[in-house]
């Protein structure tokens, strides 16, 4: 299927690994030109490296720390022609409401909550002004599946998930489509830092995480090539009428609710 990409300019945030690096591989894969955002630089120009090489497209790197004040003003200094953001980076620590302290707890959400926030506020205004773009959020279900032993994250998901739809309801108004991506586990370094910490809160041994895996829909997490090939998708012509919306893919984790 032709997604109409080729040439349009693309900047995605965290994406020196996980799904970022993914995300960067699927939209090189439709011809598009990327800058991609990390704090690794050595990671980054490896993957721009071979993204060069496999698919002919330009690829800008800029490896900063987006916590610093300033950042953001200078990826859009650089970044003014961009068609399609995605704001991908950051993690929220797990634990709950006395195992995430006050600085841990705004430390995560300066990156991915205020983060995405202010990316997007920067963004919309440079888009507005060259007639039109696309703005996906990843975001993570645990905005709408509200989990105790991961208070953080899940406060800051739910609020993106707010934003993502309050701003996306009326973006199309302006061309733009704001829409948020809400992944379920994916298979990736974090994920299995994340169960190896719960396997050790749950059975005393870090390395019974494929007990946790073996519950999930087809006994596996998602890959990260899984959640990319959406975003593409999501950015492109073939979904010129959504907006506001976010898009849940978690094997059906979120509607497998039962009263007993």
């Amino acid at each position: 299927m032709d997604l109409h990409l080729k040439g349009k300019r693309v900047v995605i945030t965290g994406a020196s690994q996980g799904i970022g690096e993914v995300l960067a591989d699927a939209f090189a894969r439709e011809g598009c030109d990327l800058t991609l955002i990390a704090r690794s630089e050595d990671r980054l120009n490896d993957i721009a490296s071979k993204l060069k090489l496999h698919h002919g497209i330009n690829v800008q790197v800029m490896a900063l720390d987006m916590t610093v004040q300033g950042a953001v003003e200078k990826i859009v200094a650089q970044n003014s022609d961009t068609d399609i953001l995605v704001n991908n980076a950051g993690a929220i620590p797990g634990g709950n409401l006395w195992q995430v302290d006050a600085q841990q707890w705004r430390a995560g959400w300066e990156l991915k909550v205020f983060g995405y926030i202010d990316m997007t506020r920067a963004f919309y205004s440079l888009m507005k002004q060259r007639g039109g773009g696309v703005i996906i959020n990843n975001i993570g279900i645990g905005g709408e599946n509200f989990d105790f032993d991961y208070v953080a994250g899940t406060t800051g998901n739910a609020a993106l998930m707010a934003f993502t739809k309050a701003i996306g309801g009326r973006s199309l108004q302006d061309n733009i489509r704001v829409l948020g991506v809400n992944p379920g586990p994916v298979s990736t370094p974090r994920i299995t830092k994340v169960l190896q910490k719960r396997a050790l809160a749950t059975f005393g041994d870090e390395s019974r995480t494929d007990e946790f895996l073996k519950k999930l829909p087809l006994g596996r997490a998602a890959t990260s090539q899984e959640i990319a090939e959406l975003f593409v998708f999501l950015a492109s012509e073939k979904s010129s009428y959504t907006s506001g919306s976010i898009f849940t893919v978690d094997g059906g984790i979120s509607s497998n609710e039962s009263i007993v």
